[in-house]
């Protein structure tokens, strides 16, 4: 009974702290701990999970990070996807607090598999960049609390979604300002402006999946590849190849020069109670072709 009624009161402090902080009421949106403990929340009838997907250092030959993955289901049974959970929120004009209760998520279950320096990579919803002014400034207060500082934060931003230069600019300064490290993704799907390369200035740029794939079989974009991530690094920014899903692709993205990797091939996405600590620096063995 004791130990029900401690963690009892440690869940309530909990919803207490992100009341004051996210200035929205958790217990609206159901934060639950469940007995892995993971926390999930039901927002608007949608449960929200959390998945996470490891990022490689194949120079380092470790662990660099983890991208943190909505996985919205329905009623809890019925898995959805993040695109129409984010809509559906849109449409309820709760974007803003969705954002919100769906970041928290991700940072309360990361808190179980952080090492010391690990970054955690969070995707923001391009639209908020024009509906949010100090970004970045709330989600901090959630970041302190849980002891995880925001120079390990890694903001994705999809710039092509977004029009406006100037929104764009200064929604990524207000993040830098505040110490988090920016990443542009989906880079190459047609819709980037490569201009803004050298405007944003991004500490990362994630190549969209479509590139390694279109690699595989087309001579020439394999062969231009080392150039684009040369290009990129001209600009300060450090190329992380996603969508590696086999064995020749990963070998193409090595002899490109690609340091930072992702994909199924090297891990897919995973809750937090499967990420034990134990084994989050022992990707499976690879064969590099040069």
């Amino acid at each position: 009974m004791t130990q029900n009624n401690t963690s009892l009161t440690s869940l309530e402090r909990l919803r207490q702290e992100f009341k004051e902080a996210l200035l929205l009421d958790l217990d609206d949106y159901e934060l639950a701990e469940q007995s892995t403990g993971e926390f999930n929340s039901t927002f608007l009838g949608v449960r929200l999970n959390t998945a996470f997907q490891p990022i490689y250092d194949s120079k380092a030959g470790e662990l660099f990070g983890h991208e943190a993955l909505l996985r919205p289901s329905l009623g809890g049974e019925l898995p959805s996807s993040p695109n129409f959970a984010f809509t559906y929120a849109e449409q309820a004009q709760k974007l803003v607090q969705f954002d919100r209760v769906s970041r928290t998520l991700h940072v309360l279950n990361f808190r179980q598999i952080y090492q010391e320096n690990g970054l955690l990579f969070l995707k923001v919803h391009p639209k908020l960049l024009t509906q949010v002014s100090s970004h970045g400034q709330v989600f901090e207060h959630i970041l302190h609390s849980n002891a995880l500082p925001t120079k390990r934060v890694v903001i994705e931003i999809q710039e092509g979604l977004v029009e406006a230069d100037r929104q764009l600019f200064e929604g990524i300064e207000n993040y830098r300002d505040r110490g988090y490290k920016v990443a542009i993704e989906h880079f190459g799907n047609g819709r980037t402006r490569i201009d803004r390369l050298w405007k944003v200035y991004p500490d990362y740029v994630k190549l969209d999946t479509s590139i390694i794939a279109q690699a595989e079989t087309q001579p020439r974009l394999h062969k231009a590849l080392h150039g684009l991530l040369g290009i990129i690094r001209d600009v300060g920014a450090e190329p992380i190849v996603t969508g590696i899903e086999t064995q020749t692709q990963f070998d193409i993205a090595i002899a490109s020069g690609a340091n930072l990797l992702q994909g199924y091939f090297l891990g897919r996405p995973a809750h937090a109670k499967d990420l034990q600590p134990s084994n989050l620096f022992k990707p499976k063995p690879l064969r590099v072709v040069l």
